[in-house]
């Protein structure tokens, strides 16, 4: 063995051992073997200092292992699945496949359970892990894989000898539903807030930063197909072959697929676990079809995103029966009264539910529920629960009528519409109600807007709401940048519910729940004081968009503040302009532009921007004055997979040299631009005459601008 191929075999294993002794406690190496291999490293690495890395055994300490979360290409593309949402576009779908290969498919269709979970590829080469990637895109995906490590179900090295020289392997990563309930027994045990339900808990454990917290949440995984494959044994006939091959890998492969010879056999699948939904160990959503037959796969192909030789069966939103307790309202960060139910819990749609929105009052009498009712409660996947009407057969008399309250339920204020015809009642304290503040601050702080992390709604409520006789830091969204540590530490507060802004109850006492946020017991600074100040100044640069975003300006949502910023550059330029100059940006309507300018009316609101100013938030874009704009007045439209580009990268590219990135292809379209399986975006630029470019003539487009970008274009236009 050649001196680099042993130094390649030492920073494996050692690596290795640091994991499974830092993270899964289960260490692989006795302190005296690994002593010694660390010096040996050691010493080749003193002999061949070339091999030297910067992420050398050597060079890191054992513990520090974290997540970084870069982004990694797709070794293939992660294609969707087509959506069946009932029998009839069943058959729509298996009578087309059919028709295209002259029959039943040979081998017939593999069913399996369409898992509630993240799609995860997970990369082998010589039958060792190497990288573990979240979907994405389809394209690209962030890289999980020291948390992938903990999963006990996933193999770090396939079983047997005969393996791909390089396979990635698709799956899904999930909790199981007993573990959540464990983890959320032992989370309201110690007096913590639990998890809503199994997807989202698996997701936030996959992408914790330390795969030691990933650890304590334990996930699973079943695998359901493949990418890349070079070299090893030859690809299994079918999809039923492939997974008896995976399952002697040492892969974890999912017991309850059935091969059926026709579509009837695939309906009778569905059916059946339709009724018994929650019978598997896991959250289901639906049934995945797929033509067994590999050679009948490849004949049929895919459009730009799915697969044509497989279909996602989604069955309908769950419904449950439970007892509507109360009817309560909660303001919203512009204003809005919104009535919500308090029922007995009742578990649906992979989560124990007890509060679902009514939306308004209009709602409430649209739908007759009244307070006492028995009500069918739905929720599908990640949908906010929605109350679908009383079980009037069920009413004993005892029922009463919900009343639309006319004061503020938390600064009291007198409750009024905005103009007539609306719908939505609104509280008109807007500079002083507490409650649309700490929800303003909230919103700022998200991860679609200003991605202050450090900031959940615990924090808001703190900065916004201290118990007495503390004053609130935070009177309006400027004055959060001008905290100071010794503002933070005395804050005590009470723990709000983020979906309804009601006081949660500790269950260890009985009594509402309060916190010191900010400090620890003997008054020192918790470590989220350190990265909210961290946050705070790193967030100063983010682009112009996201802070017109930030002030909750009434129908300016990211689109409308993307077009805005484009064109106008600055907050100087959009809020000194006209009703008609704002409106002449492409993207912005009378009911948008007239939102804006009666916002700047306000002298409050003027002085949250004066404020930012002056704690140095850049307000317009860097390059506001210098940039040149070439593409400046042009709608882009891109489909399909670039290959140096990932969508979102693309469109900041366009944007940032003045272009608008468009998502559908008309007239007014500048340019299309196309990239491998693009589909009916490409034949309607075609179709319509606008000019194509392929991805050498997009970078034509960005570097030398539009006039030469014309003359490579593939249509010759």
């Amino acid at each position: 063995m050649s001196s680099v191929e042993r130094h390649a075999e030492l920073v494996r294993e050692l690596r290795d051992a640091n994991y499974r002794y830092y993270v899964l406690d289960e260490p692989v190496l006795s302190d005296i073997e690994y002593d010694l291999r660390l010096r040996e490293l050691q010493e080749l690495e003193e002999t061949y200092p070339e091999l030297v890395t910067p992420d050398s055994p050597t060079r890191t300490v054992g513990s520090a292992i974290i997540t970084d979360f870069t982004t990694v290409r797709h070794l293939e593309r992660m294609q969707s699945l087509d959506n069946a949402m009932d029998f009839a576009e069943l058959d729509v779908w298996a009578e087309r496949l059919e028709a295209g290969i002259g029959g039943v498919p040979a081998g017939g269709y593999l069913c399996e359970l369409k898992i509630d979970g993240l799609a995860i590829a997970l990369t082998y080469e010589k039958g060792e892990l190497v990288r573990g990637v979240t979907r994405g895109d389809g394209v690209q995906g962030e890289d999980v894989t020291n948390n992938i490590k903990t999963i006990a179900s996933i193999p770090t090295r396939l079983a047997g000898d005969d393996v791909p020289d390089l396979v990635e392997i698709r799956g899904e990563v999930f909790m199981t539903v007993e573990t959540f309930k464990k983890l959320n027994e032992r989370l309201a045990a110690e007096g913590e807030t639990p998890f809503r339900n199994p997807r989202n808990t698996a997701s936030g454990a996959l992408r914790q930063k330390d795969p030691r917290v990933t650890r304590q949440r334990p996930l699973d995984m079943i695998v359901h197909g493949y990418g890349a494959w070079e070299g090893g044994p030859r690809v299994p006939a079918s999809q039923s072959e492939t997974y008896e091959l995976f399952q002697a890998w040492g892969l974890p492969v999912s017991g309850l697929y059935r091969v059926v010879p026709d579509v009837a056999g695939v309906k009778e699948y569905i059916a059946h676990y339709g009724e018994h939904r929650h019978d598997p160990a896991y959250e289901i959503d639906g049934v995945v079809v797929k033509v067994n037959d590999r050679a009948t796969q490849r004949r049929l192909g895919s459009t730009s995103r799915a697969p044509r030789w497989a279909i996602a069966f989604k069955y309908p939103p769950e419904e449950v029966r439970t007892r509507l307790l109360d009817i309560k309202v909660g303001v919203g960060r512009t204003g809005r009264i919104t009535p919500w139910g308090l029922m007995e819990p009742a578990w649906v749609g992979g989560s124990e539910v007890e509060r679902a929105t009514l939306h308004n009052a209009f709602e409430v009498v649209r739908k007759g529920v009244m307070i006492g009712d028995t009500v069918v409660l739905r929720k599908a996947g990640d949908v906010i629960p929605e109350i679908v009407g009383p079980v009037v057969e069920l009413r004993d008399g005892g029922e009463r009528e919900f009343q639309m309250p006319v004061h503020c339920p938390e600064c009291h204020t007198e409750l009024a519409y905005a103009k007539e015809g609306d719908k939505d009642i609104r509280c008109p304290n807007t500079r002083f109600c507490p409650g649309q503040l700490r929800e303003r601050i909230y919103f700022m702080a998200s991860r679609r807007v200003l991605d202050i992390r450090a900031l959940g709604y615990v924090g808001a409520t703190a900065l916004t709401q201290p118990l007495e006789p503390l004053d609130a830091p935070v009177k309006d969204e400027g004055d959060l940048f001008h905290l100071t540590v010794e503002q933070l530490l005395p804050i005590r507060s009470m723990v709000l519910d983020a979906e309804s802004g009601t006081p949660k109850i500790d269950p260890r006492t009985g009594e509402e729940k309060v916190v010191t946020f900010f400090a620890n017991a003997n008054g020192s600074p918790k470590k989220v004081v350190e990265s909210l100040m961290a946050q705070l100044e790193e967030i100063k640069t983010k682009p112009l968009w996201r802070w017109l975003v930030a002030l909750s300006i009434r129908h300016v949502g990211p689109r409308a503040a993307q077009d805005l910023a484009r064109e106008m550059r600055s907050f100087d330029r959009i809020f000194s302009a006209t009703e008609e100059e704002l409106t002449a940006v492409d993207g912005v309507g009378p009911t948008i532009a007239r939102s804006i300018i009666d916002w700047w009316q306000v002298d409050w609101h003027r002085e949250i921007v004066r404020k930012w100013r002056e704690a140095g938030v850049r307000l317009e874009d860097a390059d506001a004055e210098d940039s040149p704009r070439p593409l400046a007045g042009l709608s882009i439209v891109v489909t399909g997979s670039l290959e140096g580009f990932s969508r979102d990268s693309a469109k900041e590219a366009i944007q940032s040299l003045g272009g608008r990135a468009a998502g559908s292809v008309s007239k007014k379209t500048s340019f299309v631009v196309v990239g491998e399986n693009a589909g009916s975006k490409h034949d309607k630029a075609v179709e319509l005459g606008v000019p194509v470019l392929d991805e050498a003539g997009f970078r034509v487009l960005l570097e030398q601008g539009p006039d030469v970008a014309r003359g490579v274009t593939l249509n010759g236009e």
